[in-house]
């Protein structure tokens, strides 16, 4: 809003002027004038100098803006001055301010609960409840859809699963082989400079097979499925969730579980597996490069010793832990897409929840086989 008193704006006026106990505020008010460094806090200290027995003037204001009546406005501490004298447009800029005040008194903090961590822990202990009986209901489904699949395998979405095991399998073919072709060097390094130490260099072999197989390649493989194709599951039926597409194939008739839940478990689930002994191949050429370098073991005595350093029973088991691993990441990751609300925030925060608790679960799950198969010779 900007208020003008003449046609022409004077070269020269003085902003501010006293004379005896009239103070006279003149010139340019507006955010050109302001601009200039230093005029704002020139101006506030000539205005902090008028004392309340003193009365105005504003009607030599050639131009004024908001900005300027604000500045003219905290002068006066947010209030009109009994003795004033302006024009009708000036009092209807100031009326403005007094009507919308730019600062509104905070309401006092509620006093502190001392129960709130408790409630607080309480709250998330059902929230995780509530999931829990969430994915255990979506798991019975999952296999009511595959026994219906099994009876009826011409109306399986082959096409679905096909797709989803070339796009979490296939193409994690690279990622995958680099981070274990450097976990195996970053092992055997390590390893090295121990066994070297007391003269074990042979065990090189048996350390890597056995962490590498049993341990480090199906959790490894894991983790970075569940950040590239769980990120990816939940995402795709999120996106689906805010352009409504999911209402409309319940609309039609057609399954959520049948068509986008279980050919992607069954992809993963088979994937897995595969990805896993890909990953162990690469791990442990990179093992094998690196116990060359270092400890010079002959790469022929090495590959010739493995077979005995890795038993079957442990390779047995790390492709077990991985079809595992597979179900757990795609089912986690299609219930917070099918949570996920009809808007981005919601969709990017399920997102990051679905692969923190999809490695979450990895870990978990790999700690109860560990338990369970405790009694597995090394």
């Amino acid at each position: 809003m900007v208020h003008t008193t003449q046609q022409l704006l004077p070269v020269a006026v003085p902003p501010f002027r006293l004379s005896g106990d009239v103070c006279y505020v003149c010139g340019d008010w507006s955010v050109h004038a302001l601009e200039r460094p230093g005029e704002v806090l020139a101006r506030c200290e000539a205005l902090s100098k008028v004392g309340p027995e003193q009365r105005w003037d504003l009607t030599g204001i050639v131009r004024m803006d908001t900005v300027g009546a604000n500045l003219i406005w905290h002068a006066w501490g947010d209030a009109l001055p009994k003795r004033i004298r302006l024009t009708p447009g000036m009092q209807q800029v100031f009326d403005a301010l007094a009507y919308h005040p730019h600062q509104v008194e905070a309401p006092p903090p509620p006093p502190p609960d001392r129960w709130s961590p408790v409630l607080k822990l309480g709250q998330n202990v059902l929230e995780g409840a509530r999931h829990g009986y969430a994915l255990l209901t979506m798991l019975g489904r999952l296999m009511l859809d595959l026994g219906t699949m099994i009876r009826r395998p011409s109306r399986a979405p082959w096409r679905e699963i096909s797709a989803q095991i070339y796009h979490t399998g296939a193409q994690a073919l690279g990622i995958t082989a680099l981070v274990g072709f450097l976990i195996g060097v970053v092992i055997s390094y390590l390893s090295s400079q121990q066994l070297q130490a007391y003269g074990a260099d042979r065990f090189i072999v048996k350390l890597l097979g056995t962490s590498i197989v049993r341990e480090l390649g199906p959790v490894l493989a894991a983790i970075l499925v569940a950040g590239r194709s769980g990120s990816a599951f939940t995402a795709q039926i999120g996106v689906m969730r805010v352009t409504q597409e999911l209402d409309a194939m319940a609309v039609m008739g057609i399954s959520h579980s049948q068509r986008l839940i279980l050919p992607r478990v069954i992809a993963l689930a088979v994937a897995m597996p595969l990805l896993v002994a890909w990953t162990d191949v690469m791990a442990l050429l990179g093992g094998m490069l690196a116990a060359r370098a270092q400890l010079g073991v002959p790469l022929i005595w090495f590959l010739n010793s493995l077979p005995d350093a890795v038993s079957l029973a442990n390779f047995g088991i790390g492709l077990l832990k991985s079809a595992t691993f597979g179900v757990v990441i795609a089912l986690v990751a299609c219930y917070f897409g099918l949570t996920v609300e009809p808007n981005t925030e919601s969709l990017g925060r399920r997102t990051t929840t679905s692969v923190v608790t999809s490695i979450t679960g990895v870990i978990l799950v790999d700690a109860l086989y560990a338990i369970v198969l405790s009694g597995v010779p090394l």
